[in-house]
């Protein structure tokens, strides 16, 4: 078992999935205080539909990746790897932005829904909510697996617990558990998820490097294997699956690590700017 696969997995299923149950939950208890809990089954089908739809495209990114030889499946799987770093960065940067509007636009589309169109449309909401977050973590646990080699049945295994937990937490939010600080929640799995995306994008130019698609800052930056080496040692692999550490990194794969990394959390630690309101306008009276 890889610790430290199995931590990036349940990291990443932990956080996309309480994103998801914070969306259901949400709505769920909304009906339930406007006394329509006949429409739950629509909600739950919308959402058991967005998840097969996910677990498909997670399995079409498998087996697609099993059908490629070398250097297709490296560049494959670089590919990947850059794709789920850059999605993984929009969605902490969107969920930042939008946390604290995210429930009142559930309910007003839930109203809406309910006073003009089909009740199925309910169905089609909680679809369209959970889809987003379903695809998201198909993209970035498939880019975590082909990292992490030999701990790829860790990353999965450690996903389904964190999917578990989110699960859990979304029931808390509609019995109306308040004990969850969410704010903190999404901040400190979002720091976790941030040196998660830039192992990701450090090692997908190596493997690129690998293949001779990139043949610049080849030279080793350092070489510290014999203190701390990513393989063999169980620190060393865990840092690798957590933070992306490599104990003797090419120049190129450090740099992008590290120009990747440090604007980032820059960024996202930044205060979320308030909304001002404009002063109101003075209405003039007639003389």
């Amino acid at each position: 078992m890889d610790v430290g696969s199995l931590t990036t997995g349940l990291l990443t299923g932990l956080r996309e999935g309480v994103e998801a149950s914070l969306i259901v939950g949400i709505i769920l208890a909304y009906l339930a205080k406007t006394g329509n809990r006949h429409h739950f089954g629509k909600i739950l089908a919308g959402t058991a539909a967005a998840l097969a739809v996910s677990v498909a495209l997670g399995v079409i990114l498998f087996l697609t990746l099993g059908a490629f030889e070398e250097p297709y499946e490296q560049l494959f799987e670089a590919t990947a790897m850059f794709l789920a770093a850059g999605v993984l960065t929009w969605m902490l940067f969107w969920m930042r932005r939008q946390a604290r509007m995210v429930k009142g636009e559930l309910q007003a589309a839930v109203d809406r829904v309910l006073t003009g169109g089909s009740a199925w449309g309910l169905a089609v909401l909680a679809f369209t909510a959970v889809i987003r977050e379903g695809i998201e973590t198909s993209l970035f646990l498939f880019g975590q697996v082909t990292a992490a080699e030999s701990g790829a049945t860790s990353v999965l295994l450690g996903a389904l617990i964190g999917l578990a937990i989110a699960a859990t937490i979304g029931y808390l939010i509609y019995v109306g558990a308040r004990r969850i600080n969410y704010g903190t929640f999404f901040r400190l799995t979002g720091l976790a998820l941030i040196f998660i995306a830039a192992g990701l994008l450090s090692h997908a130019v190596h493997e690129l490097i690998e293949i001779g698609v990139i043949n610049f800052g080849t030279q080793t930056a350092f070489d510290i294997s014999a203190i701390l080496p990513h393989e063999g040692n169980p620190l060393g692999e865990f840092l690798r699956a957590l933070l992306g550490y490599t104990s003797s990194p090419e120049v190129l794969t450090l740099a992008v690590y590290l120009l990747y990394l440090l604007p980032v959390l820059y960024l996202y630690l930044r205060p979320v700017p308030v909304a001002v309101a404009p002063p109101a306008q003075p209405v003039s009276t007639p003389a």
